[in-house]
């Protein structure tokens, strides 16, 4: 029986009957990542060792009657942003290079207590910051998909082994939208949780206001109860919300959205965005009509403008956070010959072992915080963010939850916008807002474009702390297009096994 294509809840069931242990999941999906990877490149970091180690203690913990977690048995791909005491953790930076941790993340060590085998740590934009997964300092990820198209980013590495079947579970994080494009360019299911409803304490900082760890999987369920796993409150993060985590996993089984007010964002679409994506878009609107769910055209004028307040406000965060890495505590140290001044050594480590989109960010959120130019730019930005916060507020009056295209286009080629850093930038235009604001949102495929056969993904936000409507909508639409297409989207993928021999 192989458990490669079986779904993160499927598994969880396997394991807890006896049908299948720990370990027994874990070495195929140890073989498949040795048959697939290759290509894909979705993992920086896999210890077979330490991965059957880790499952066989599980095994070892059911067998002596333990209460695990409803996922223990069950494989995940970690973002290589998470702090690991047993394995490197890099961020996909040179000026990191096998670092490895002395201490695991909140999110790391509650994947562990909960029974998860942690496979390895995926590829990612370095320090978080890109939509291709092309700025890693170790190579790009590739779309399974299409070899030739990005997986989205940063969280690349991520959506690239789910959708691969490489892992059924993934952890990513989501600065501008790093969780949910990704998961619209792969067919994947991916959610920002409300901003401090998941732990950012061991995940290595971008923009610390907006950073938010959340699930990748195959299926709305998987999500949530990867979601339910790791979240709550952390007394190790300043920034955790003491509150009980949403139901969400009761939202995704319940699936359902009769009498539901849906607000249809008017600021996204039209001019920018790929027709086939519009089309799918428009076809899951119609369709969430269909099953009793109320559409509205909502207005939120501000959310033009968030695009260029995030790029102030996470570069200014990005400069702050990553004047740590200094070569004089950890990672890289370039230059220290004895003849050179400390500053001298921090000058030329930075300038080896930052990527060129790190220091792009850096410069410009250092610009943007300098003397003279905080209140036009910084401040500025900040204020922009509050208008867009009462968008939100204003729209939630009228309706439950807001949906938009989680992308204006299907995944573009390797390379097509490496040198063009704006281009790129729009990758994230409609998920931007929720990172400003902090409200929840999730992306769900819905369906594969007509001009390329790729996938396209539906964004449904909500309120802070109303997590589970998300999950609510995405698995209402989840369950009548897969009626409708007699099973999930990734279903329709090319054989991977085939396209990398």
């Amino acid at each position: 029986m192989s458990t490669i294509k079986k779904t993160a809840a499927e598994l969880a069931e396997l394991f807890a009957s006896g049908e299948a242990s720990a370990e027994e999941i874990a070495r195929e999906h140890l073989g498949r990542i040795r048959a697939v990877d290759g290509d894909v490149k979705a993992f920086l970091h896999v210890d077979e060792d330490n991965v059957l180690a880790q499952a066989q203690a599980v095994d070892a913990r059911r067998a002596a009657g333990e209460r695990l977690g409803p996922l223990a048995g069950v494989p995940i791909a970690h973002k290589d942003v998470f702090t690991t005491k047993d394995m490197p953790t890099t961020c996909s930076s040179k000026i990191l290079e096998g670092w490895q941790p002395p201490y695991d993340a909140t999110i790391t060590a509650r994947l562990r207590e909960a029974g998860l085998v942690i496979l390895g740590k995926t590829n990612m934009d370095e320090f978080a910051m890109g939509s291709s997964t092309e700025n890693s300092a170790f190579g790009p990820t590739h779309n399974p998909w299409d070899l030739t198209k990005i997986p989205g980013g940063s969280s690349g590495g991520s959506s690239a082994a789910v959708a691969s079947y490489q892992a059924p579970l993934a952890t990513g994080t989501d600065t501008g939208g790093s969780i949910r494009q990704p998961a619209a360019v792969t067919g994947l299911v991916g959610m920002k949780p409300t901003y401090g409803g998941s732990s950012r304490y061991g995940v290595v900082a971008f923009a610390s206001s907006l950073d938010t760890p959340g699930p990748m999987a195959r299926t709305v369920l998987d999500a949530a109860l990867l979601h339910e796993a790791f979240s709550g409150h952390d007394p190790m993060d300043s920034t955790s919300i003491d509150r009980p985590v949403p139901p969400v996993v009761e939202a995704a089984r319940r699936a359902d959205v009769e009498g539901l007010r849906i607000g249809v964002v008017k600021e996204f679409g039209g001019d920018g965005y790929q027709p086939g994506v519009l089309a799918r878009f428009r076809e899951a609107v119609e369709l969430l009509e269909s099953l009793g769910a109320k559409v509205v055209e909502v207005s939120c004028p501000h959310f033009g403008h968030a695009l260029p307040a995030y790029y102030l406000i996470a570069p200014s965060e990005c400069s702050s956070n990553l004047a740590r890495f200094d070569a004089m505590r950890y990672g890289l140290r370039v230059g220290d010959d004895g003849t050179r001044s400390a500053e001298e050594v921090m000058a030329l480590t930075r300038a080896e072992g930052f990527g060129p989109e790190v220091k792009r960010r850096i410069m410009l959120g250092t610009y943007a915080l300098s003397s003279g130019y905080y209140d036009a730019y910084y401040g500025k930005a900040q204020q922009v963010r509050t208008l867009i916060a009462r968008d939100f507020d204003a729209a939630f009056e009228q309706v439950d939850v807001l949906v938009s295209p989680t992308t204006p286009t299907t995944a573009f080629p390797i390379g097509e916008r490496a040198d063009d850093p704006m281009a790129m930038y729009l990758a994230d235009l409609c998920t931007i807002p929720s990172n400003l604001a902090g409200n929840a949102a999730i992306s769900v495929p819905c369906g594969l474009a007509d001009e390329d056969r790729l996938p396209v993904g539906l964004q449904v936000m909500a309120p802070v702390l109303a997590d589970d409507r998300t999950y609510r909508v995405a698995a209402a639409v989840e369950r009548a297009l897969q009626d409708r297409w007699g099973g999930p989207l990734l279903a329709q993928a090319p054989d991977l096994t085939e396209a990398v021999k």
